[in-house]
């Protein structure tokens, strides 16, 4: 396969991906796009090679910011900005998680605290089965943040080898 097709099946795969990680394909393709580039790239060399508008490219690329995924960088000479992401993929995976643990756990873990808060004689079949229910899953949540906690401060040779030891 040469090099061209191998990037761009490489930049479509990686933004079906994204999807699953709670980003948008675009966002996605962006990213890989600047996970493969030698060199930091411009708003225009990004729509030029993506074939995207600049307002698409240019929230895309915010957002990509936002979740700490690529960095503006300055050039000495250069008036426009230049773009690039974090080549380890370990840290690019810890920050996902990161940021998908702040997005979406985080908010369910609160609402699950106001549900489990709910007025009624807890001795009623129905209360009770909706907080055991509420509490339940609360403590799934309350699992899982643990988890995601222990894998974002972990390095990486310590938690692969952790996840072989599962696998065997």
């Amino acid at each position: 396969m040469k090099l061209t097709e191998a990037k761009q099946q490489f930049i479509s795969s990686w933004g079906a991906f994204g999807t699953h990680w709670g980003i948008n394909r675009t966002m996605a393709q962006i990213h890989a796009l600047l996970l493969i580039s030698p060199d930091p790239l411009t708003q225009d060399d990004i729509m030029e090679e993506l074939n995207i508008s600049r307002g698409n490219t240019n929230m895309n690329i915010r957002e990509l910011i936002n979740w700490g995924l690529v960095e503006r960088v300055i050039l000495p000479g250069e008036r426009k900005e230049f773009f690039t992401a974090e080549k380890d993929i370990w840290k690019v995976v810890k920050q996902i998680v990161k940021e998908r643990k702040k997005r979406e756990l985080e908010p369910m873990m609160q609402l699950l605290d106001k549900l489990e808060d709910v007025e009624g004689d807890k001795k009623d079949k129905k209360v009770k089965t909706f907080v055991d229910t509420v509490s339940s899953i609360k403590r799934l949540g309350l699992q899982a943040d643990k988890t995601l906690d222990v894998m974002i401060k972990a390095e990486e040779n310590w938690f692969v080898s952790s996840l072989m030891k599962i696998f065997k």
